[in-house]
């Protein structure tokens, strides 16, 4: 046993004025096959203040109570990367009792521990509306100054007042079987935040199909907010994110229906990336395409690239379908994609989101 012993730091809330846990402590058993992933829970351990000892080099064991437990978790899942959080083991005992034998089936891969904590985390995220929309302006490509629309992408507020990316969070619903509340509360705080602005363009607001268990219900409660803010339908894009990936092109079609029947527009995301992406043009009509960020991103002297670009826009003009150019970055970018033909620019070259508002105000942190 090689004893690596640190001063605790744990959090009032958990332990009392003399310094003594609140709640009953368990042990935290990690095993990490890899030095990285070693040190990554290493460093997070010793972030939270936590004792812990390293046995027979690659098991970390730390004591620590429940709540504290939780409260690491999700740090260090952020922390690992996929392969190691599917390589690291781990097992948590609420007891103080030695392991055996009895232990061992219950021992899980840190991705699969990690659900029961993102359980809670996202149920508290939601319940508490720590979540908002920031917003990207999509301008006209022939005149960059007019506002087309804003795109509402989902951030989350962690309690330290951090931001959560979407990719995080749409993971972590996804992992714990939650990506309809999520769809929901993202749409809800794309509307709040247009209302909060005073946006008068056009709004558009992701949509990923896999998370949406019925279009009928989902869109219903989705019109009675938009609705009560009094904003016309006709001002809401709904952007098909990862229609690519879809394996039910009906179940697709349907969903695209739902939405124009209510007087929702339609836009299909990262169009360009592969074929299955082309192919979906003529089969479901959107009224905008938005074209993959790594098509546009060195368009003007990748001829592979911008031959593809070419083609694509070329497509979309012929149906009649609206083009969005995303990525953005440069003035030669956005005069390349203007002058073959796309209708509608988009890119950090552009406008970078607004900062996140949430109850009121900009979290201190990220002024």
């Amino acid at each position: 046993m090689n004893p690596l012993t640190h001063q605790s730091r744990q959090a009032a809330t958990h332990r009392d004025s003399s310094g003594q846990s609140l709640t009953p402590e368990g042990t935290l058993y990690l095993w990490c096959p890899s030095a990285p992933a070693r040190e990554k829970t290493r460093g997070v351990l010793e972030r939270f203040g936590t004792q812990y000892e390293v046995e027979d080099g690659d098991c970390i064991v730390a004591r620590m109570d429940w709540p504290t437990m939780r409260a690491m978790v999700m740090p260090l899942r952020r922390g690992l990367t996929h392969a190691e959080s599917e390589s690291v083991r781990v097992l948590y005992k609420a007891d103080s009792g030695d392991l055996t034998t009895a232990d061992f089936p219950k021992v899980k891969s840190y991705a699969q521990f990690a659900q029961v904590a993102e359980s809670n985390w996202l149920h508290e995220l939601l319940d508490e509306e720590r979540y908002t929309s920031v917003l990207q302006k999509i301008v006209h490509c022939d005149a960059p100054t007019r506002v087309f629309a804003r795109e509402a992408l989902l951030r989350g507020i962690a309690r330290d007042e951090s931001v959560i990316h979407p990719i995080y969070l749409f993971d972590a619903a996804r992992g714990c079987g939650m990506l309809n509340r999520l769809e929901i509360a993202a749409r809800k705080a794309a509307v709040n935040r247009m209302v909060i602005d005073g946006i008068s363009e056009n709004l558009f607001i992701n949509v990923t199909p896999s998370a949406v268990e019925d279009p009928m219900s989902s869109l219903g409660e989705t019109i009675a907010f938009i609705d009560e803010a009094g904003i016309p339908h006709e001002r809401i894009v709904f952007e098909i994110i990862e229609s690519d990936q879809a394996h039910d092109l009906s179940a697709l079609q349907r969903l695209l229906g739902t939405h124009r029947d209510a007087g929702f527009r339609v836009a299909l995301d990262d169009v360009g990336a592969g074929y299955s992406g082309l192919n979906l043009l003529h089969q479901l009509r959107p009224d905008f395409i938005k074209l993959d960020m790594e098509l546009i991103h060195g368009v003007t002297t990748d001829s592979y690239k911008a031959l593809i670009t070419t083609k694509t826009l070329e497509i979309a003009h012929a149906l009649g379908i609206e083009s969005i150019a995303e990525g953005v970055e440069t003035d030669d970018e956005l005069a390349w994609v203007r002058d073959n033909g796309a209708t509608y620019a988009q890119g950090y070259g552009i406008a970078r989101p607004t900062l996140p508002f949430l109850h009121g105000r900009t979290p201190p942190g990220l002024l």
